[in-house]
């Protein structure tokens, strides 16, 4: 794995747990929205990864291009 790429996936991995960290604060502030909350952080966190893959492809291919 290239240093790019890396970057790339820890960028990823960043967004993630922000988005874990920040969703389990507001399920725990708000219990009765629990599960709406839950379910719109994992939305987030889907957003997350979608949105990183095109950076992660490009960075990828730079990576190997340096090769």
């Amino acid at each position: 794995m290239g240093r790019a790429t890396l970057v790339e996936v820890l960028h990823i991995a960043a967004g993630l747990a922000a988005a874990a960290a920040l969703t389990y604060a507001a399920a725990w502030a708000y219990p009765l929205g629990r599960e709406v909350i839950w379910w719109c952080g994992a939305g987030a966190m889907v957003a997350t990864v979608v949105m990183g893959l095109g950076p992660l492809r490009r960075a990828h291919a730079a990576d190997r291009g340096r090769r």
